[in-house]
């Protein structure tokens, strides 16, 4: 099937069908009101800035033609006016016509019955879909004002960061059957955007009331984690912990009981990398396929479908996941094989529970000697450290909200697994163990069920 293979700039784009391929204004009402992820409204914006340009560029050049139309006669009356609309469309017709690279062809070697390449192999690391993003706190859209180009890319079998591509808002789903297993913060997001996608979703909780809200969705219900297991191609599993996961895959009408040769059973829980070996290991004896897919981010950024997904073991399980990560994050990483995924995990949540609470000791101590915590957080802003992550934090602390983005008890426990793999290595980690002292007396004040910012209150108490 004819495709093509999108570059704007030296930014790698995507492989897309071209019966995909649809007129930019009749149907972007439609496409906006069906697709989500500030993203695609980016590229709406960027798309609308273009067009505003060209049609500048188009009225000056109307306005210098019609000073030169002065000097020769009227034209007669009757004659036709040109629709402006076209003239722009002109623009853009011109634009692309000047560019003597533009070529429609299919990559060498690729005939109608073969297959289309994987997303994996299509993604690169970078910008997401071939737009530039800028590196200060709140990215923002280049315009597209560079050429486009259509090219051939060769597959890259490096490890590599995998980009969501489509926007979030022209993903086709995989007609693979999919199942998730618990619903909590992060899993709640995570089908809803499944589901949004127009993945078919089989979904189990614990607690089975959380599951009506997806079933009224489109999900549908499976009674065990067995049974969810049983009938769907892909499983998930997102739950808080080691003993949970564990439980989920060893327990009664468990995950065992129910893989079958061939059926793949993703891991995306924050788990130590001992943990992971021991489930992969089962899971693969019984002829299933294992992957992990840990994912960096809040319940915020798993609702708005941008989070980030640490992904090792089986790269065919990560290839067959694809349209699912696409659509729940904003970008993947395949990090080799099994466990390394939990190993980065546990260090990114290591960072970043350590400078959470050096920014609340920060933040009480301005209080204690006569400082503005605003005055502090409006500095920190402005400086090397200014991120959107801090600027929340603190701002809810200030406000004394300290409802769940990440629960501090998950946190705790990912700088306790963090400081137990660096002991394994004999590597000292003497901050991390620190910071890990402070939440552990959060923990103490009642505070585990509170974000993880509200460690603040183990230095007010």
């Amino acid at each position: 099937m004819a495709s093509l293979h999108l570059r704007i700039g030296d930014l790698v784009c995507a492989w897309i069908k071209v019966e995909h391929l649809k007129p930019y204004h009749p149907h972007k009402e439609e496409m906006i009101k069906i697709n989500k992820g500030k993203r695609f409204q980016q590229a709406v914006d960027a798309v609308e800035e273009f067009l505003k340009k060209a049609k500048g560029k188009e009225k000056a050049s109307h306005n210098n033609s019609n000073a030169e139309d002065k000097k020769k006669p009227a034209r007669a009356e009757g004659t036709r006016r040109k629709n402006p609309a076209k003239k722009v469309n002109a623009v853009l017709q011109r634009d692309l016509a000047s560019h003597k690279q533009t070529i429609l062809q299919k990559p060498e070697g690729l005939s109608d019955s073969d297959p289309e390449p994987s997303s994996v192999q299509r993604a690169v690391a970078g910008g997401v879909s071939g737009f530039k993003w800028e590196s200060s706190p709140c990215s923002s859209m280049e315009p597209i004002s560079k050429r486009l180009k259509i090219i051939e890319e060769k597959p890259s079998t490096s490890i590599q960061a995998a980009d969501s591509t489509a926007f979030n808002g022209s993903i086709i789903p995989t007609d693979k059957r999919i199942g998730f297993l618990g619903l909590g913060h992060m899993g709640s997001g995570i089908v809803s955007n499944l589901l949004k996608m127009g993945h078919v979703v089989t979904v189990w909780n614990r607690t089975a009331e959380k599951c009506d809200l997806f079933i009224q969705e489109g999900a549908r219900l499976g009674r065990t984690p067995a049974e969810v297991v049983s009938i769907c191609d892909i499983t998930f599993s997102c739950v808080s912990d080691p003993k949970a996961a564990k439980d989920l895959v060893f327990g009664p009408s468990g995950v065992l009981q129910g893989i079958q040769p061939g059926k793949c059973y993703v891991e995306m829980s924050t788990l130590d990398p001992e943990t992971i070996t021991e489930l992969s290991q089962v899971i693969t004896s019984r002829g299933g396929r294992f992957l992990e897919a840990p994912v960096l981010g809040s319940q915020q950024l798993s609702n708005e479908g941008l989070l980030v997904i640490l992904a090792a073991g089986d790269r065919t399980v990560y290839e067959d996941c694809s349209s699912c990560f696409q659509a729940l994050g904003r970008t993947s990483f395949f990090l080799g094989g099994a466990g390394n995924a939990a190993k980065m995990m546990l260090i990114l949540s290591m960072v970043q529970g350590s400078f959470m609470a050096t920014i609340t000791e920060g933040l009480t101590l301005a209080q204690v000697t006569g400082q503005s915590q605003q005055t502090f957080l409006d500095i920190l802003c402005q400086g090397p450290m200014a991120s959107t992550f801090l600027d929340q934090k603190c701002q809810n602390i200030l406000q004394g909200n300290f409802k769940p983005d990440y629960y501090l008890k998950h946190i705790q426990k990912d700088l306790r697994l963090a400081i137990s793999m660096g002991d394994s290595v004999n590597h000292p980690t003497p901050v991390a163990a620190a910071a890990n002292e402070v939440y552990k007396r959060a923990k103490a004040l009642d505070q585990s069920d509170n974000d993880m910012s509200a460690v603040y209150r183990a230095y007010i108490h």
